[in-house]
Order: structure tokens, then sequence, then C-alpha cells
């Protein structure tokens, strides 16, 4: 039983085991029930996480349930629930901000901190990779980018470039032996 529906048989005193079915849905119920799924959209867009979506609903919920008697029938009940939603959002934003996230050690223990000389050689490699690809043609650096950075398929590239399916093939292994040999990774030894 959702959280609506507990609200309702709460207020009427009935349980719905005790009455064989569920009591019927008021108005504003009912149509509260409508809104959830574009309610959920919404605090998932503010959270942008499927939990905190899913919290900050319930507590939109909860909190129009409560203040039921200031709802204005006539108006748009949407608007109502979203200005509360996003009231609550803001309010649990400046909570966290006044009091700070905190977390438990134990979930952090095997975070003991980086090798600096492994972040070191990691932003050089970094470096030198975004030299060799600023010196090769375009033609084979945009073909790199599309199908080993954005992971397109051979067929979308050829597709997108407007080119043969055996161009690119052979487009992108002269240009993966060409970043190999600016990076001293060629296997010709």
């Amino acid at each position: 039983m959702d959280i609506v529906q507990s609200h309702m048989t709460a207020s009427t005193g009935t349980t719905a085991a005790s009455a064989g079915t569920e009591p019927p849905l008021s108005a504003f119920a009912s149509e509260l029930v409508a809104l959830l799924p574009r309610l959920r959209r919404f605090t998932l867009s503010l959270t942008h996480s499927a939990s905190e979506a899913d919290d900050l609903a319930q507590a939109t919920c909860q909190r129009a349930l409560k203040a039921q008697a200031l709802w204005q029938p006539g108006t748009r009940l949407d608007a109502w629930l979203f200005r509360i939603a996003r009231n609550l959002w803001i309010d649990s934003l400046r909570k966290r901000r006044s009091e700070g996230q905190s977390e438990a050690l134990e979930d952090h223990l095997d975070l003991a901190g980086e090798d600096g000389r492994h972040v070191g050689d990691v932003a050089l490699t970094v470096d030198s990779v975004q030299q060799a690809l600023g010196a090769m043609p375009s033609d084979h650096r945009e073909l790199l980018m599309m199908v080993c950075v954005d992971g397109k398929s051979y067929r979308e590239a050829s597709q997108q470039l407007s080119i043969p399916l055996g161009t690119v093939m052979s487009r992108l292994s002269r240009a993966r032996q060409g970043l190999a040999a600016k990076l001293g990774m060629d296997k010709t030894s």
C-alpha cells in the first residue's frame, strides 16, 4: 500500500483488510496518485539520484497530504506539488551545506591515497596523447575520436562521414599506427 492510500485509510479509520477492499480515494488523493510518475521524474531531475528522488517524492506526498486543506480546488495540483518538492529540495541542500556531508570512515578504508608518481605519469601520458593527436591529419584524428573515444561502430562512422566502410577501416588503421609511432609504442622492434 503506498503512502497516499495509507494516509487515506488512517484518516477514515478503516483498514483494507477490515473493509474487504481498499477504501475509495478522495479526488485530491486520486489526482495525487495520477501525478506520481511526473513528480518522480521532477524529483529525479532535481536530485540526479534515484534513491534521493524517491525520498524527495515521498516527502513531497507526505507534506501535501498534511497540508491538503491549504490546496485550493480548481488550481493546478501539479504546480503545487512541484513547488513543495522544489522547496523541500532547497531546504535539504541548505541543510547539507550548513552541516556538511558526513560519511562513515569504514566505507573509505581502502582510499589511502594515490601514488603521486603514477598521477604524474598519467598526466604526462595524457599530455603526450593530446599533442600526438594534435599533430595528426584532421581526417585521421576525427575518425580515431569517433571510433575509439565516442564508441561509434565502423559503419556509423562511415555513414556520418559519408565515406566507404573500407576507407574507414584503412584510415583508422593508419591513424592508430601513426598515434602509436608518435607515442613510441610502435611494434617495429
